[in-house]
């Protein structure tokens, strides 16, 4: 073997090391299937030098597409629908559970116990696909099957434990009555938050946990307090200031439940740490428990509560900008005003003015 070739072969063999690392990363790093097929096709593309990668799950029937996700440098989409499989080289693919390649077009399929789908590649910038091309491909698609049975496997659990979540706010929702329940937009109104915040996926998924249990603790307050509809007495007051704490109590023996315990714990404390229950401030009260404690105030004002009477949109928008520094962290403040500025957030806020 000459030098420059011997140099090449060097130079491919760091490539693949590299490029393993770099899907060992992104199975470790993203927690859904869109975003994993959309990463690894774009690394697909820059490990082999091409300008198109497809990348397709089948349904059971092998027949239609479960997931499809393309990125070329003309576009980039993932369709979640099923879709017939009606092109040849495709169907070869599924038909031969095996590799194919020519000098432009390569396609590789996703093996676990069975076939899950494939991989193309085309358009090569430089030269033609060979056959190190198509080992690396190969290598690549082992790797990537582990990431999508994987996700697969975690979203199936998630699902399991959103169900059980669900179950237990309803049983919760039967004991609390109606006026100090939240509306089915609450959830997505402090998701929508976190994310113009740039929270990660991990981060996202502990605040919808704890936005749907955060008020478990009121489970153990007195009905005639929760239903009081005249001034609390400071004794009262006291009692219902313990809800965060009975809440974190009661499901801190939930594993799945652990990183979001912070936040309902600490979602009452204020910005200028004069809330409670550990009167904590600014940085020292988790990010979740910051976000939120803005959209929890914002339905109490616009939904009122049995011993207040509900605030006009305009007047809790006002208030949430007035306490911007003291009760609430400036920063979620601004994420909270882009976020019910979004189109699906419209009718939410047009429900909340009639």
């Amino acid at each position: 073997m000459n030098t420059k070739n011997s140099s090449t072969h060097t130079r491919r063999y760091k490539v693949l090391l590299s490029s393993i690392h770099s899907v060992y990363r992104l199975i470790n790093s993203t927690f859904n299937i869109r975003d994993l097929l959309l990463r690894l096709a774009k690394l697909i593309c820059q490990v082999l030098d091409t300008d198109y990668c497809m990348i397709v799950l089948l349904d059971p029937s092998k027949k239609f597409s479960s997931f499809k996700c393309v990125v070329s440098t003309r576009r980039r989409f993932l369709i979640d629908k099923k879709l017939r499989v009606t092109k040849g080289l495709e169907r070869r693919i599924i038909k031969t559970s095996s590799s194919c390649r020519n000098d432009q077009v390569m396609g590789v399929p996703l093996i676990a116990d069975d076939l899950l789908g494939f991989i193309i590649v085309r358009d090569k910038k430089r030269g033609v696909f060979d056959i190190t091309d198509q080992k690396i491909l190969m290598i690549l698609a082992e790797q990537s099957v582990m990431g999508v049975r994987n996700l697969e496997l975690y979203e199936e659990q998630q699902k399991i434990v959103l169900g059980s979540i669900k179950s237990l706010v309803t049983l919760l929702d039967s004991r609390i009555p109606t006026e100090y329940t939240h509306s089915p937009a609450f959830s997505r109104l402090v998701t929508a938050i976190a994310q113009q915040m740039q929270l990660n996926e991990k981060e996202l998924q502990s605040l919808q946990y704890a936005s749907m249990l955060h008020d478990t603790g009121k489970v153990d307050i007195p009905l005639e307090i929760l239903t009081k509809t005249k001034k609390l007495t400071p004794q009262e007051i006291n009692i219902i200031k313990c809800h965060p704490v009975k809440g974190a109590q009661i499901l801190r023996n939930m594993e799945v439940l652990r990183p979001a315990i912070p936040i309902i714990m600490h979602h009452h404390e204020r910005y200028d740490g004069t809330g409670y229950p550990s009167k904590l401030k600014k940085g020292q009260i988790p990010l979740g428990a910051r976000i939120m404690s803005v959209a929890d105030a914002f339905e109490a004002m616009v939904y009122g509560r049995p011993y207040r009477e509900r605030m006009h949109i305009n007047s809790a928008i006002k208030e949430i900008r007035r306490k911007s520094g003291s009760q609430f962290d400036p920063k979620v403040v601004e994420a909270f005003f882009r976020a019910i500025k979004l189109n699906k957030f419209r009718k939410y806020l047009q429900s909340i003015q009639r």
